[in-house]
C-alpha cells in the first residue's frame, strides 16, 4: 500500500514536469529572452541616454513605418526598404529620446494651435503642401486638407493611423527645426576672424622648394617593428578611432549548373519545341514558358546574332534552334513578316572632330575626312582605317554602329545620309554634322520588314540535386577544417582561392564581391564566434562560403593590429624622413645643387600666387605645415629641412604678395557665419549622439 502510495506521488511530479516542459517548448522563445525568468542574452536592439530599447518596441516602430509606407506607395517594402525603414525608427528613437531631452531643457514645445496652424491654417507645411498639391494642376489647395480632415473618421483605420503618424512626424520635423535654428543663432564671426580669412585668401606668394618624396626610399630598405608601431599609437592615439570590425578568410563554393542540369535542360527545350510547334497561339505558349521576355516582332538589329544568321533559311511555321547563349538556350518559331512605320540599316562610320573652334579648324578637319574618304575609294581598309583615325568610340569597333533605326536617334544630316543612300557601300561624300566630318559605309541595306518570332529562353539552373552536392562538399570542407591552419591546408589541396576581407563593419550587408552577405557578417560578430573559429558552409546567393575569423576590433579598444596598416606606413615614412634628413646633412647651395648631390628622387619645383587657403605644391600635393612655412619666411630666405605630408621639403619664398588693404571684411565675415550655419545641423547631431552615448547593437538581429 506504500508503494502504491509513492508511485502515484511520484506520477504527480511526472506529469507536472511534463506540463512545464511543454509550457516551455511552445512559449520558450519568449520566456527565454532578455526578460525571461531564466536571464539568457540581452535581447536590446541599442541603447540611448541610458535607456534600452527593445527588441519587441523597435520591431512595433519599424512595422509602424512599413505600414505607412506600403499605405503611401501601393506596394509591398522591399527588403532594400526594408533596411531603410529600420534605419528611420533608429533615428526616431534618438529624436524621441536623446533630442526630446534637449527640447525639454530648453521649453521648447509645439502646441496643438502651432499644429493646427501647420497643417490648415496661415503658415502651411512644406510637407502638407507637398502632399496636397494636385499633380495635374501643380497647384496646392488649403481646402482639400480641410475636406480630407473632415472624413478622416470614415476612412479605414489603416488611413487614420498613417495621418496620426503623419502630424507626429510634421511636430518632430518643427521642433528640431526650432532647436536647430536657435543654434544657429548661436553662431558669430568676428572681425578679427574675417580679416584673417581675408588674409589668407589674398596674400599670395611664389616659391621655390626641393622635395624627396618618402616612395623614393623603397619600403623594403626600412625595418618597422611592433614595438615602435605601439610607441607612435601611443602619443597618437586620438587620430585612431575604433569601431566593431571583424577581419576573415573565407573560400567560396560556386552552386553553377552541371552537365546533367544541361542535359536535363536540353532534353526540356526539345520537348518545348515540339509544343510550340504545334501550338495554335504560339505567342501564349512561348510567354508561359518562357524564362526570359521577347518582343513578339523584332527588326533584323534586334534578333540574336545565331537567329540573324538563319533568316534566309525562314519558313512559316518553321522552329529553329535550340541556340545556346551563355547559360540559356533559346527556341525561335517564325510566322511571317509585316512592315514597319520605320526603317532600319546598318552602317559604319568615320567620324573627324575639328581640332578647335573656329572656321580654320573646321576646313583642316573636313581636308583630312576628304583626304581618308578618298583612301577608301581607292581600296584602303575602311575599318583600319577607323580604328587609327576615328574620333568616336565605334573606332575600337572598326568604326561599326550597329543597327539603328530613322527615329531621330541619329542627327538628321547623318540619318538623311544613311536612308537616303539606296543599297549597301561607301556613300560619296563627306557628311557635316554637329559633331563633325563622317565618311559613312552602309553595311547592310535599310529595310521596313518585321519578323514575328515566338521566343522560348529557357535558363540552365543548378538542379536541387547539384546544390545539396556542393552544400556536401562545403560542409565537409568545413568539418574537416579544425583550425585556421587546416583551413590554410585543406583550401590548398582543394586548389581554392582564400580571400581576405579586413575590418567589416557590424551593420555590413557586403563582404567585397560578395553581396546579401548578412549571415556571414552576424557569424562573424557572433558572441559564440571567437578568433580562429571555422564557419559551417554559408549560404550567400548562388554560392556556399567557409570562412575563419581573423581579427576583431572594438569600439572600446585600440590596438597595434587594429590600424596595423595606416601605423606602418605612418612610422615608416617617420623612418625614411631620418633617413632623408640624414643624407642630406647640413645642404648649402642652390636648391639644384643640393638635389644634384642628394641624387635619385630630389625634385626641384616652383610655384606662384599660392595662398594659405588653397596652397598646392605641385608633385607634393597639400602641405599646410610647407605652405605656411612659406608665409612665415621673408622673400630670399630659405627653411630648414622640414618634414611633411608626403615627403621632406626645403622651402624657400621668392615673392610675397601682401594682400591690399580693405575697409569693410563684412563679405569675409557673411562666409564664416554661413559656413558655420550649413554645418549646424550635423555638429548636432554628433553632439547629442555621443552625449547620449548611443549604442546601435541591431545589428545582432538583421
Amino acid at each position: 500500500m506504500a508503494l502504491i502510495n509513492k508511485i502515484r506521488e511520484k506520477s504527480g511530479v511526472a506529469v507536472a514536469v511534463i506540463a512545464i516542459s511543454l509550457i516551455l517548448f511552445i512559449v520558450g522563445g519568449d520566456l527565454l529572452g532578455s526578460q525571461s525568468l531564466f536571464g539568457g542574452q540581452d535581447q536590446s536592439v541599442g541603447e540611448i541616454a541610458g535607456q534600452k530599447i527593445s527588441y519587441q518596441e523597435f520591431n512595433t516602430k519599424v512595422d509602424e513605418a512599413r505600414a505607412a509606407y506600403e499605405q503611401q506607395t501601393g506596394r509591398p517594402a522591399s527588403d532594400q526598404d526594408q533596411i531603410q525603414l529600420r534605419d528611420q525608427a533608429w533615428n526616431q528613437f534618438i529624436l524621441d529620446i536623446a533630442y526630446q531631452k534637449e527640447y525639454d531643457a530648453l521649453g521648447l514645445a509645439v502646441t496643438r494651435e502651432e499644429l493646427i496652424d501647420m497643417v490648415q491654417g496661415n503658415y502651411i507645411s512644406p510637407a502638407i503642401r507637398q502632399t496636397f498639391t494636385n499633380p495635374q494642376t501643380g497647384v496646392f489647395d488649403k481646402n482639400t486638407v480641410i475636406n480630407y480632415l473632415k472624413n478622416l473618421k470614415s476612412l479605414p483605420p489603416e488611413q487614420q493611423l498613417a495621418w496620426a503618424n503623419f502630424e507626429k512626424n510634421l511636430s518632430a520635423d518643427r521642433l528640431r527645426t526650432k532647436y536647430e535654428n536657435l543654434l544657429r543663432l548661436s553662431v558669430y564671426a568676428t572681425t578679427a576672424e574675417a580679416q584673417k580669412e581675408y588674409q589668407a585668401q589674398n596674400t599670395k606668394a611664389d616659391a621655390k622648394f626641393l622635395f624627396i618624396p618618402y616612395y623614393s626610399v623603397p619600403d623594403t630598405t626600412v625595418k618597422v617593428t611592433d614595438a615602435q608601431l605601439q610607441e607612435y599609437l601611443d602619443k597618437h592615439k586620438d587620430q585612431f578611432k575604433s569601431f566593431n570590425s571583424r577581419t576573415i578568410q573565407y573560400v567560396t563554393f560556386p552552386v553553377t549548373p552541371s552537365k546533367e542540369d544541361s542535359t536535363s535542360l536540353y532534353e526540356q527545350i526539345k520537348t518545348l519545341a515540339r509544343g510550340l510547334a504545334t501550338a495554335t497561339n504560339d505567342s501564349s505558349y512561348a510567354r508561359m514558358n518562357s524564362d526570359i521576355p521577347a518582343p513578339l516582332y523584332m527588326t533584323l538589329g534586334e534578333m540574336p546574332d545565331q537567329l540573324r544568321a538563319t533568316v534566309s533559311t525562314f519558313s512559316p511555321g518553321g522552329v529553329y534552334g535550340p541556340y545556346k547563349e551563355n547559360n540559356t538556350y533559346f527556341i525561335y518559331k517564325f510566322g511571317g513578316t509585316k512592315r514597319d512605320t520605320a526603317f532600319t540599316v546598318r552602317a559604319s562610320h568615320i567620324l573627324i572632330r575639328p581640332k578647335g573652334t573656329g572656321d580654320s579648324a573646321k576646313v583642316v578637319a573636313r581636308l583630312r575626312a576628304e583626304g581618308i574618304l578618298k583612301q577608301i575609294q581607292g581600296g584602303a581598309s575602311f575599318e583600319a582605317l577607323a580604328q587609327t583615325n576615328s574620333d568616336d568610340g565605334s573606332a575600337q569597333q572598326g568604326g561599326d554602329l550597329g543597327y539603328f533605326k530613322n527615329d531621330g536617334r541619329m542627327v538628321k544630316p547623318f540619318e538623311a545620309a544613311v536612308f537616303g543612300f539606296n543599297g549597301t557601300g561607301l556613300i560619296p561624300r563627306v557628311i557635316e554634322t554637329d559633331f563633325g566630318y563622317h565618311i559613312i559605309k552602309v553595311t547592310e541595306p535599310k529595310t521596313n520588314t518585321l519578323y514575328r518570332i515566338a521566343s522560348i529562353g529557357k535558363t540552365i539552373a543548378p538542379s536541387q540535386a547539384t546544390r545539396d552536392e556542393v552544400y556536401r562538399k562545403a560542409e565537409q570542407f568545413a568539418t574537416e577544417s579544425t583550425s585556421k591552419e587546416a583551413f590554410e591546408e585543406n583550401a590548398k589541396k582543394d586548389k581554392l582561392v582564400i580571400a581576405t576581407a579586413e575590418r567589416i563593419p557590424e551593420n555590413a550587408t557586403n563582404v567585397n564581391a560578395l553581396a546579401n552577405a548578412r549571415e556571414l557578417v552576424r557569424w562573424a560578430f557572433n558572441d559564440e564566434t571567437d578568433l580562429n573559429d571555422i564557419s559551417s558552409a554559408i549560404e550567400v546567393d548562388d554560392q556556399y562560403v567557409v570562412a575563419v575569423l581573423n581579427g576583431e576590433t572594438t569600439e572600446d579598444q585600440v590596438t597595434v593590429d587594429n590600424f596595423r596598416q595606416e601605423l606602418t606606413t605612418k612610422v615608416r615614412n617617420e623612418l625614411k624622413a631620418q633617413q632623408i634628413i640624414g643624407k642630406l646633412g647640413n645642404a648649402s647651395g642652390t636648391l639644384e645643387s643640393i638635389a644634384q648631390k642628394y641624387g635619385a628622387g630630389a625634385l626641384v619645383e616652383s610655384v606662384t600666387d599660392i595662398n594659405l587657403a588653397t596652397g598646392f605644391l605641385k608633385t607634393a600635393g597639400v602641405d599646410p605645415v610647407a605652405v605656411g612655412k612659406v608665409f612665415g619666411l621673408k622673400a630670399g630666405k630659405r627653411s630648414k629641412p622640414l618634414t611633411g605630408d608626403n615627403g621632406i621639403l626645403i622651402m624657400e619664398t621668392t615673392k610675397i604678395t601682401p594682400a591690399p588693404a580693405v575697409a569693410d571684411y563684412t563679405m569675409y565675415k557673411n562666409q564664416i557665419q554661413q559656413n558655420a550655419s550649413a554645418r549646424t545641423g550635423f555638429f548636432i547631431n554628433e553632439a547629442i549622439r555621443e552625449n547620449a552615448k548611443v549604442k546601435d547593437r541591431r545589428a545582432k538581429f538583421y
